[in-house]
């Protein structure tokens, strides 16, 4: 009875070295958090032009960290962040922006990005506070967003 568990053993492991499982190099996290002045907020992560996460935020869901995994044998990531964010005025109107950036992450695994916006929530990035280098952003509106269609 043991060597056929030996040789079954041995099958497996013989399997698994010829089809090894997609290998990660690591993971970042994201946070996004619905500021004050918001109502809602629909938030979408592209990493090296592939969706990876999408983040929806309101009253009861006011913020929300995503795992990020990476892949082996890269260090520099390219991201995109589309969104939108519908914001009550001071004079009480209702408007929803359109909001995207692109950028890229250096050697991203191990580090925690907030989804930041400025300029009247024109402008949409990633930034680790602890290490700003590590996420370059570059202004003006992502050409990879389309618009949703609702």
């Amino acid at each position: 009875m043991p060597t056929v568990t030996v040789r079954v053993a041995a099958c497996v492991f013989a399997a698994f070295a010829l089809f090894p499982a997609v290998a990660h190099a690591g993971e970042f996290s994201v946070t996004d958090e619905k500021a004050d002045t918001e109502i809602s907020e629909v938030s979408r992560i592209y990493l090296d032009g592939q969706l990876v996460s999408t983040i929806k935020l309101n009253d009861m869901n006011r913020a929300k960290t995503v795992r990020i995994p990476t892949s082996t044998g890269r260090t520099e990531h390219s991201y995109t962040l589309c969104g939108e964010i519908t914001i009550r005025t001071p004079e009480g109107r209702v408007e929803t922006h359109e909001v995207s950036s692109d950028g890229v992450l250096h050697n991203p695994d191990g580090h925690r990005f907030y989804a930041l916006g400025s300029n009247g929530f024109t402008d949409f990035y990633l930034l680790d506070p602890d290490s700003p280098e590590t996420a370059e952003h570059r202004s003006g509106l992502s050409e990879a967003c389309a618009a949703p269609i609702s």
